[in-house]
């Protein structure tokens, strides 16, 4: 609970920032569709598999990304991994680059943790991107080679129970969920800070391995140059699956 207060906090003063900044702030309104597995097919192994859809602006106004991201699983322990893999992001057609896509390649390493109460579940992961983003040479040209750049990222997630069953069909839970990125490298001039992401919602339980989450997400973002910051007002609705393939 600690974790969560100070994370919180966090959370706080970045939206303080955000209001700080508000003449060179951009506001969009966005849906962010996505779809997780994570599966277990041995006492030590299993894989991982994420994709997402975004839209651009005005809730339905064309696509911005478009992203999938497979990876390998160790299982230290049932409630400790590690996962390492590989990440394809299309950028779509955006304000510097209007007339063709801009491809993002990525390598990623998490370490990922669940601490477990009563009716409380914590999930924490701390993950390591390597992130190689196609060069622009105009609206509607892509220059040769990458611009590269390393991105670390913190995420916290809670949920509690809000009906009598818990994470079980039918079941209903309140979802906190934070996530703080921050760039570092020698390539990074001015946006150390790269974005926070706060999500609040509920999720409700298909059965014990899947559950659909949905709610409100707000991504406040610090752009390249620096003095130019984004905010998003999105509506969120991802599908997630633990399945375990192991014997019984």
């Amino acid at each position: 609970m600690r974790k969560f207060i100070v994370f919180a906090a966090l959370m706080f003063f970045f939206q303080f920032v955000g209001a700080q900044v508000t003449k060179s702030t951009d506001h969009y309104e966005q849906v962010w569709f996505g779809y997780f597995n994570q599966s277990r097919i041995s006492k030590r192994w299993g894989f991982w598999f994420d994709g997402h859809l975004r839209t651009k602006d005005n809730f339905f106004d064309s696509l911005s990304i478009a992203m999938v991201r497979p990876g390998i699983t160790y299982y230290l322990s049932d409630k400790i991994k590690f996962t390492v893999g590989y990440t394809y992001n299309n950028i779509y057609p955006a304000d510097n680059h209007s007339g063709i896509s801009q491809p993002d390649h990525r390598i990623w390493e998490q370490i990922q943790w669940h601490t477990n109460y009563s009716r409380i579940r914590l999930m924490q992961w701390i993950r390591l991107e390597q992130r190689w983003r196609r060069k622009i040479a105009g609206p509607d040209e892509l220059a040769e080679g990458y611009s590269y750049n390393n991105r670390l990222r913190y995420n916290f997630f809670f949920q509690v129970p809000i009906t009598k069953k818990a994470y079980e069909k039918g079941a209903v839970t309140f979802v906190v969920n934070d996530e703080v990125m921050v760039n570092f490298g020698k390539q990074v001039v001015y946006n150390y800070f790269d974005q926070n992401r706060f999500f609040v919602g509920f999720n409700y339980f298909l059965n014990a391995h899947s559950n659909i989450q949905f709610g409100y997400l707000n991504v406040f973002q610090q752009l390249a140059a620096g003095n130019k910051y984004k905010s998003t007002d999105a509506a969120r609705l991802f599908f997630f699956q633990n399945l375990d393939f192991r014997r019984k």
